[in-house]
Formats: C-alpha cells, sequence, structure tokens
C-alpha cells in the first residue's frame, strides 16, 4: 500500500498528477523507463541531461544521477524503488530533496499504454516549492520520452 492508498482524502496539497498515452505497446514504455542507457536520454525536462551513476530497478534498489541543468546546474539525486510490478508500476522515493513519492503506472489500452504519473510530497510546504513548474516539467519530460520511444 502506498502513501496514496493510505491517506486518500488529504493528497490534493500535496500531490501532481500527469497523464499520457503512448501509441507503443506497454513493454517498450517500460523499457525506455528503466533502462539506464534510454532514461538517460529523455527523464527531465527540456534542455536538462543526465549523468546516471546507478539505476537497480528492484524494491530496495538505488538510483542516482545527476540532472544538468541548461544553465550549467548540476541537480544531484538519489531515488529508493519500494515497489516494481513489471511491467505495470513503479513506486519510488525521492529522498534527496525535495522528498517525494512517485507512483508510475503502465495501463495497456488495446496497443498503447497509458503512462499516470503521480507524485506525492511528504508535506504541503514541499509540494508548495515545486507546484509552479513541476506539472509542465512533467509533461516535457513526457514529450522527450515519446520521442525516445521510437529509439527503443
Amino acid at each position: 500500500m502506498d502513501q496514496r492508498d493510505s491517506d486518500a482524502t488529504n493528497t490534493a496539497d500535496r500531490e501532481i498528477v500527469n497523464a499520457r498515452v503512448f501509441d507503443v505497446p506497454r513493454e517498450l514504455v517500460w523499457k525506455a523507463w528503466t533502462n539506464p542507457k534510454h532514461v538517460a536520454e529523455w527523464w527531465g525536462p527540456n534542455g536538462f541531461t543526465n549523468t546516471i551513476h546507478e539505476m537497480d530497478v528492484r524494491p530496495g534498489g538505488v538510483w542516482r544521477f545527476t540532472m544538468h541543468g541548461p544553465d550549467g546546474t548540476d541537480y544531484k539525486n538519489k531515488i529508493i524503488f519500494s515497489e516494481i510490478v513489471k511491467p505495470a508500476l513503479i513506486v519510488h522515493d525521492h529522498v534527496s530533496g525535495p522528498k517525494f513519492q512517485v507512483t508510475a503506472t503502465f495501463d495497456e489500452q488495446d496497443s498503447k499504454t497509458r503512462v499516470t504519473f503521480c507524485m506525492l510530497f511528504e508535506s504541503a510546504d514541499a509540494y508548495e516549492t515545486v507546484k509552479a513548474y513541476a506539472a509542465e516539467a512533467n509533461e516535457q519530460n513526457f514529450d522527450r520520452l515519446e520521442r525516445q520511444l521510437v529509439k527503443v
């Protein structure tokens, strides 16, 4: 059970949800989402690049990476995976600030895949620090993923 299940009535002030249907099979989206080679190419908003230091996609596994901003700023990130259900679900905790939990679901729709990406922040204050840009950044992330899917 994730935080959304246990506190479903009190998350609106600390949750950002984006969803998109991709015109490819779920296994392809899963591969792009879990293979470090592909993730490095699409993760993050426009203008960002990534250095993946480690990515162990399993419960308890760690994903450490540095996002390089278009202005040259480096953003170190550490994520710990808590639940993996291949090819349907990834739950992970972003443990470097700001702290939040991500639940990504991959639902088959005929030969397409609906991805729902939910960021649940540990507090309303943490949510407030990113709400002005996170939803749009997630949409840019989806745009980049869509372009990467033709290379998978």
